[in-house]
This record gives C-alpha cells, structure tokens and sequence, in this order.
C-alpha cells in the first residue's frame, strides 16, 4: 500500500470546532456529572458491591467523553500552536474539565476514606477496575480536604496548565535561520534537525548555534516560566501533599518504588563512562581528536541517505510483521484510519507523540518527517507506542494506559525490530556501519541523556526553592553537561540554554527518566528475545496487553525482572559496554577518505575561529 505525507484527520473525534457534536458532548457531561452527584448520600463503607460498581462505570462513561473532548482539543492545537480556535478550546476544556473535577471530588476522597477491610472486600468484586481503585489509595497519605482539591483544580488551569500552553505557544513559533550553500533559509526546529544531525561539521555547529541563540534570546522570559511551574510542583507537592521530595509524586503516580528510581539514577552516573569511551572512540572515526558537543549525533557514513516516507512506511510494517503479523496490522490501522501527522508545518508542535485516547479509538500519531534514517526510528518508536494501547484495550478507559516506565517498552522494542531489518537489508558496508553507530548515539539519548535531563531536575526544583536564578540554573545545568562528557569532548557556553529546549521538563516533571527505564528493560527483554525465539513472544505481548492493569514491578516480575535491584540496571549497561567493544573492534581504516575530509573542515573551522579571535 502506498502511503504519503499528510496531516491526521480528527473528524473520528469531532468534525470542527463548533461542530453539534461537540457542544453536545459537553452537555452529556454536564447531564451525568449531575446525575453521579446524586450518590453522594449513598456512599457508605457497607455500601453493597453491585451499587458501588454501577459508580465507577458511570464515571467511566463520564471519562471517556471528557478523554474525546481533551484531546480533540490537544491534537487540534499540536497540529497549529499558534490556531486561536485552537488555543481557545484549550481553555475552555481546561476550565469546564476542572470543575467537572470539583463535582465529582466526592468519590475519590470518600474511596481513599473507606477502611481496608470494606475496600478489599469491594476491590475484589471489582474485576479490571481493581487495580485503579488500588492506586487510588496509594495517595491517601497525600490528599488534601475536598475544600481544598477543589482549589488545587480551579488553580491549575489558570496557572501551570497555563503557563504550558504559553511555553508550546511561544516555542513553536520559533524560526531558525541558516546559511545553506549560500543561500539563508527560515526553519522550524524539525526541519532544523537534519542539519544538528547531518554530515556537514560546519552545519551542524551553525545549527546548534542558531538554536540556542533563539531559545537564548528568550532564556530569561523561558527560564522564569520554569521557575514558576518548579515552585508550583513544590508548594502543591511538597508542601500542600507532604512528598517527601518533588520527584516522589512522579514515582508514586507512575507505582514505582522510589528504590527502583535511585537505583537506576545512581547505576546510570557510573556507567557514564561507557558513553564517554565510546564518543572518544567515535572522534577516532571521524578523524578528529576530540568531538565537539555539536558531533555527538555526526554520521560515521559520510551518507545523507534520504528515505521516501511510503518506503519508510512499509519499512516498519514490515519489520512488525516478522515479529508478528497481528503487531503489523496494528500499525497499519493507524495509517488506515488517518490517524498520522507527518507533515512539516510551521506552528506544528515540534518532535513526536503518541495519543491514546480510549480502549476502542485507534490512537492519533504526531511527527515530523524530514526523511532522515531517524525519522524512520521515530515513526517506528511512535508506532510502538499505539501498539501498545491498542493490545491493551480489553482493559477498562482506567486500566488500558501503561504506567510512564513500561510506557517506552513497546516504542522502544519496535526500533529494535526495525533497526535489525535494516542491517539485515542493507548491502552497503558503510550505511551498515553508520546504523551500527546509530544504535549507540540513540541509547545516549534515550538513556543518559534522559537520566542527566531527571538528575538536573532534582537539582533546579530544589536550587529554586532556595531563589537561584536563571543564570545560576543555567551554570547548574552546565556542570550537569560536564559531568555528564567527563573529558570525552569539547562543550561550548551555548549549551547552557539547552534545558529551557526541553518540552518534557516543563509539560510533565521528572516524566524522562521513564525513556531510560524503558530503553535498558528493553535491552534486557531483547535479549530473552534473541535467546529463546518464538518462546519468547507471548511472554513480551503478556507484558504489553496488561497495559496499567497492574503494577510494573509486579508486571515485570512475571518476566523475571527485579527493577529495585542495581543489577538489573547494570545488566543493560553491560549490553552497551559490549556494544562498544564491537564498535572499536571496526577498523577506522575503512573510512580513510571521509576521514581527512572532515578532518579537513573542523581544521578549517577552527582556523577560522582563531583569526576571528584576532
């Protein structure tokens, strides 16, 4: 099947703005809101177990529509940040949601309130709802009075939800402009990319540079903003809920012990030095003594090589279907339904996502693709992701979303899958090589990078509790940097306003150290995969159709994964130090010719720096 570049259709959800359909899902909410108030009398501790089942049901129902309505609203204003239809419903969703929130209250707060022995007997009449009515008691110790939730609900929408939508808003009318063969040209940050990740040495050293420079120019205004959401988390989190720090919150609304997350923290900082081996190993490949910041993502092939998006398509259907032909059809659903983004627009949201909305929609996909060898990993992490949901929707709307850590299992596995169909396909020795080196430079992103983004979080939330600037948080972020490299290459100033770049650290607090949990579970899932073959799979489907009907730890134990345990975590790392060994066992020979040209062009780069200086 052919498939082309073009934006989603949301009609599936609602066909316009000011469609019937949407304004009369807002009063179907409003209709039973009003009618789920009417329990309030009714809801005792010995309350029998079909009354309180018919309860949650009906605030399922309720959910559901108010999940369509949230996202028409979301989609519509990542398809064009800078639509004021867009931007309006945002609001008006955001208010109407919060104080729908408020009138239902009543019914979370009296659940967290009922003794164990009533709430276990309920539990276990409770089927699929079981483990959301369990996490839900999880944050007793932490709830507040309903007055006071209340005030928590009406406050977030005029004040962090807010102050996101005015981050994407500003960000993603950015324009980058950079000289390319002479000629200056206007990018979004997308189309920017191919450019920070290309072959050109010089190129790729402008186009960090532009980056920065814009989001520079905008640092103080940004890094405010971030002050702001920071004591915002705390004074809810911290002082209003009792968290024993701002990162516990995230822990425990993704159910993992807080153990598990500093083991994982920790094992990562010591094993900073494979990566640090590997990018000296690397400069070697590229002919250069010492890489710089900007070289990080440097191809090793001296290959632009561009990849039609119908190609690339059927690429990664292909690569599902060896696995499993069920996951291919999977995937290919998404494209069936129009339910894929793929254009490159100015206002677009930048980078990529995958929506789950409810068990029986077909999740919507957003990217932006330039036709790089990326791209395709993208198209395929995303993919990964709607997968995911769609082999967990015999779950209920509470119970079909996995937790944020085993949210990247499925993404992140399915590049795997296509990274073997490209080795395995490619004939050219050098492209095959530059895939081999990929790997590596995307287990950077995925997992130290991630790591150093939650440590350098850990440490702003609470340098802003003690009124440190945004230049003293850009130095934090800095020797972050520095300790991240050790002396495995050369790091400019500029990259001191790389964190007010980052979208995650403002839409979702300590949400990324999930990318690098699920990146090592995988190394050690793929594994098992490669071990014991067909075996294997309906071990790993297991894991993904239990979507969050369970608890991770108890999910991943299934699998004979001890996630509290610093081996585990080690045993990923010993995957890439591995990885790393077979990469210096390469002859750097081999790209003698690529090699002195770059060589040739940081040389004359680095002159031209010197004479500049003079």
């Amino acid at each position: 099947m052919a498939y082309k570049i073009k934006k989603w259709n949301l009609d599936e959800l609602f066909t316009g703005f000011d469609s019937p359909e949407l304004n009369g899902a807002f009063d179907n909410v409003e209709e039973q809101v009003a009618s789920f108030e009417g329990l309030r009398g009714k809801l005792k501790p010995d309350i029998d177990a079909e009354t309180f089942l018919e309860a949650v049901r009906a605030s399922e129902a309720t959910r559901k529509i108010v999940h369509r309505i949230y996202a028409f609203a979301g989609l519509s204003f990542a398809e064009d940040t800078q639509n004021q239809n867009a931007q309006s419903l945002m609001g008006r969703v955001q208010q109407f949601v919060a104080e729908m929130e408020n009138r239902t209250l009543f019914f979370g707060l009296w659940w967290k309130d009922v003794d164990d022995a009533n709430a276990e007997r309920l539990m276990s009449a409770s089927g699929d709802y079981r483990y959301y009515l369990e996490e839900m008691r999880h944050f007793k110790p932490h709830t507040l009075s309903e007055p006071e939730e209340k005030v928590v609900n009406l406050k977030d929408v005029t004040g962090s939800n807010a102050l996101i939508n005015l981050y994407d808003a500003i960000t993603n009318r950015y324009v980058f402009k950079l000289k390319v063969n002479g000629k200056v040209q206007e990018l979004t940050r997308a189309q920017l990319q191919p450019f920070i990740q290309g072959s050109d040495p010089k190129l790729r050293a402008a186009a960090y540079q532009e980056m920065y420079r814009v989001y520079g120019e905008d640092g103080p205004i940004l890094g405010q903003m971030y002050q702001t959401r920071a004591r915002d988390w705390h004074n809810e989190n911290v002082k209003m809920r009792k968290f024993s720090s701002a990162i516990a919150y995230r822990n425990l609304a993704n159910d993992v012990p807080d153990e598990a997350v500093n083991a994982l923290l920790e094992v990562t900082k010591k094993n900073a030095k494979t990566f640090q081996r590997y990018f000296k190993m690397k400069a070697k490949h590229l002919g250069v003594s010492k890489l710089r910041r900007y070289d990080i993502y440097a191809p090793i092939a001296k290959s632009d090589k561009a990849f039609d998006f119908n190609a690339a398509a059927n690429m990664v259907i292909e690569s599902f279907n060896a696995f499993d032909p069920k996951i291919g059809e999977l995937a290919k659903r998404v494209f069936d339904k129009d339910h894929l983004d793929s254009e490159v627009r100015k206002g677009k949201q930048g980078g990529a996502f995958c929506a789950s909305i409810n068990p029986e929609d077909t999740p919507f996909v957003l990217m932006n693709y330039t036709g790089r060898a990326r791209d395709v990993a993208t198209l395929a992490h995303e993919l990964g992701h709607a997968i995911h949901a769609m082999l967990a929707s015999h779950h209920t709307a509470f119970t079909f979303h996995s937790s944020l850590p085993l949210a990247e299992t499925a993404s992140t596995f399915g590049e795997m899958m296509l990274t073997e169909k490209l080795l395995s396909e490619e004939k050219d020795e050098s492209v095959r090589r530059d895939i081999l080196f990929k790997q590596m430079d995307d287990a950077f992103a995925t997992i130290l990078r991630q790591i150093y983004f939650a440590l350098f979080e850990r440490e702003a939330h609470e340098m802003v509790q003690k009124n440190a600037s945004v230049d003293e948080l850009s130095a934090a972020y800095l020797a972050n940097l520095k300790e991240q490299f050790g002396d495995s290459l050369e790091l400019s100033d500029d990259f001191k306003w790389e964190w007010v770049s980052i979208p995650h650290i403002y839409h979702t607090p300590f949400y990324v150290y999930a990318y690098a949990f699920g990146q090592l579970l995988v190394f050690s899932l793929y594994q098992q995969y490669k071990a014991e073959g067909e075996s294997f799979k309906p071990k790993y489907l297991k894991i993904l159709s239990a979507g969050g009907s369970e608890a991770p730890a108890k999910i991943l134990a299934e699998a004979g994964v001890d996630i509290r345990d610093p081996k585990f975590w080690q045993g990923g790392f010993d995957v890439l130090s591995r990885m790393v060994d077979e990469l210096e066992k390469l002859p750097v020979e081999a790209r003698s010719k690529t090699k002195k040209a770059v060589a040739k062009k940081v040389a004359k780069i680095k002159f031209a720096k010197k004479k500049s200086k003079k």
